[in-house]
C-alpha cells in the first residue's frame, strides 16, 4: 500500500478549516443533526405538485396491504388480474387470494433451485455461479414471468379460498428455515452424485426433499385449495357468481386473460445491453418446465407510449421499479426533485451518475413492483405524472397510492408489462428473437419483493 497515499494531518486541517469557513456548511450541519438528511433536504415543492385527479383514471378496489413480506410483484399481478373480475361482475372490490401463489411459488422455486445445484454439481462450492445458488435461493421477490408461470400451472383463487397466514404476512422466519433446509439438502444432493448415484437415486432424493418443503409450506400456510365454492354479490345484493370451481376453471371464466399476450419490456441503457435486442438471465425463474424469463431491451419512450395505449384501453399496467429512489413516502410522492440532497451537501451525489452509470456501478436496480392505474397527458399527449397503486395499505401515500412524475419515471422505471398488441412489428420481433443470457447477477435479474 502507497503511503503517499494516507491520509495526514494536513488534510484533516485543510478540511476542518474549508468546512468552518463555509456559512452554509454550518446551517446545514445544524438542520441535518436536528432532523436527519431526508427532512432537511425534503423539497417542498415537489410535494406541492402531486395530484389525486388524472387525466386518465381507473378505479381500483380497496387498496392490498403485503405487509412484512416481499410479495409486491404477487400483489401488483393479482391487483391487474383482480381488476378484470371486478369489471366482469361489476363489483366495486374484490380481491385474490395472495397466500395461495405464495405456496406454489415456494414449492417450485425449491425445484428450481434443486435443478440448478445438481446442473452445477460438478463445479466447486468456490465456483461464482454455485456461491450464487446459495446465496438466497429462497427469497420472496420475484418477476411477472415467474407469475405468469404460476399462474398458467395452478390458476387463481378468491382470497376467501385461502386466507392469510402469520407467515405468509411475515415471511422471515419461513424464508429463514426452508432456506437453511435447501442449503441442507444441496449438500446432500452434491454429496450422492460426487458418490456416482444415478439418475434414479438422484430422482429419488430430490422427490424426498421437495417433501419437505410441502410440509413446511402446509403447516406455516395451510394447504392450497383443489377446488373451492364461490359466492360474490354485488352492493344490490345480486348474485354475481356461485359455483364450485377449480383454480384454473376460475382464472378462465373471471379473469379471462391470455397470459402469453403480455410480455416484459425493459429499459435498461447501459452499454452491454443494445435497444432491440432479447434478454433472459441465468438461473432466473421458478417453474422448471416453463423455462426462465425473457424481456426486450427498448428506450423508455417505448415503454411510455405502450402503457399509455393499455391505460386508454382500460387496463391497469404491471412495472417495476426502483421505489427508494427520491421518494417523499408520507406524502405519495416519488420526484427527483423530492430531495434537494445536492444542494444540502453542496456535491454530486444524487447527479454524479446518470441511469445506466447507477446500474453499472449497483447504485440502481428494480427493488419494487406495483400498478400503473392513471396518467396525466399534456398538450401533445405526452405524460407529465403517473397514478400509481401500491400494496402498502391505505395508510400510506394517498389512500394506498403514489404519484410519480414523468421525469422520476425516466429515471427509476426498470419495466412494464403490456399486451403484445402495443409493441410495434419490429419491437415484437425483437422480443421473439433469440435471448442474449445475462449473468445471474445482472442488474435486470434483480427480484422486485
Amino acid at each position: 500500500m502507497d503511503r503517499n497515499r494516507a491520509i495526514t494531518a494536513g488534510d484533516i486541517a485543510a478540511a476542518r478549516a474549508a468546512f468552518s469557513a463555509d456559512r452554509g456548511n454550518l446551517i446545514a450541519r445544524n438542520a441535518v443533526s436536528a432532523a436527519g438528511i431526508a427532512a432537511a433536504a425534503r423539497n417542498p415543492e415537489a410535494a406541492a405538485l402531486a395530484t389525486t385527479t388524472f387525466d386518465i383514471q381507473l378505479e381500483q378496489g380497496d387498496i392490498t396491504d403485503q405487509k412484512r413480506s416481499g410479495r409486491c410483484w404477487m400483489f401488483a399481478s393479482l391487483n391487474t388480474m383482480r381488476y378484470r373480475v371486478m369489471k366482469k361482475l361489476g363489483v366495486k372490490t374484490f380481491e385474490l387470494s395472495q397466500a395461495y401463489p405464495l405456496f406454489w411459488d415456494k414449492l417450485e422455486r425449491a425445484n428450481w433451485f434443486f435443478e440448478n445445484i445438481l446442473a452445477t454439481a460438478d463445479l466447486p462450492l468456490t465456483d461464482r455461479e454455485v456461491a450464487y445458488l446459495l446465496t438466497d435461493p429462497l427469497c420472496d421477490g420475484g418477476q411477472w414471468d415467474m407469475f405468469r408461470s404460476l399462474v398458467k400451472k395452478y390458476g387463481v383463487v378468491p382470497k376467501e379460498a385461502m386466507l392469510e397466514t402469520f407467515h405468509s404476512s411475515n415471511t422471515s422466519a419461513l424464508n429463514q428455515y426452508l432456506t437453511r433446509y435447501l442449503r441442507g439438502g444441496a449438500k446432500r444432493l452434491r454429496d450422492a452424485h460426487a458418490a456416482l448415484a444415478d439418475e434414479n437415486e438422484l430422482s429419488a432424493l430430490r422427490t424426498e426433499l421437495l417433501g419437505g418443503v410441502w410440509r413446511v409450506l402446509a403447516i406455516c400456510l395451510g394447504e392450497p385449495p383443489t377446488s373451492f365454492d364461490v359466492r360474490i354479490r354485488n352492493e344490490k345484493g345480486e348474485l354475481k357468481a356461485s359455483g364450485s370451481y377449480t383454480p384454473q376453471q376460475f382464472f378462465a371464466e373471471f379473469v379471462d386473460m391470455d397470459l402469453d399476450d403480455y410480455l416484459s419490456v425493459i429499459n435498461a441503457p447501459t452499454s452491454d445491453k443494445p435497444y432491440g435486442r432479447s434478454y433472459t438471465v441465468k438461473f432466473l425463474g421458478n417453474v422448471v418446465e416453463d423455462g426462465g424469463v425473457r424481456y426486450v431491451n427498448l428506450p423508455m419512450d417505448a415503454l411510455k407510449r405502450m402503457a399509455v395505449a393499455q391505460l386508454k384501453d382500460g387496463l391497469p399496467v404491471w412495472f417495476g421499479s426502483d421505489v427508494g429512489q427520491s421518494f417523499l413516502s408520507e406524502d405519495g410522492v416519488l420526484d427527483p426533485a423530492a430531495f434537494e440532497v445536492d444542494q444540502l451537501f453542496d456535491l454530486p451525489i444524487e447527479c454524479g451518475l446518470d441511469k445506466a452509470a447507477r446500474l453499472d456501478y449497483g447504485e440502481s436496480l428494480m427493488t419494487h413492483a406495483m400498478t400503473l392505474q392513471g396518467v396525466n397527458l399534456d398538450e401533445a399527449g405526452a405524460p407529465t405524472r403517473w397514478r400509481i397503486e401500491n400494496s402498502w395499505g391505505d395508510d400510506h401515500g394517498k389512500k394506498g397510492y403514489d404519484v410519480a412524475s414523468d421525469a422520476w419515471f425516466d429515471e427509476y422505471v426498470y419495466q412494464v408489462v403490456v399486451d403484445k398488441k402495443y409493441l410495434t412489428a419490429d419491437e415484437l420481433a425483437a422480443f421473439e428473437s433469440e435471448p442474449i443470457e445475462l449473468a445471474p447477477w445482472d442488474p435486470m435479474g434483480a427480484l422486485a419483493d
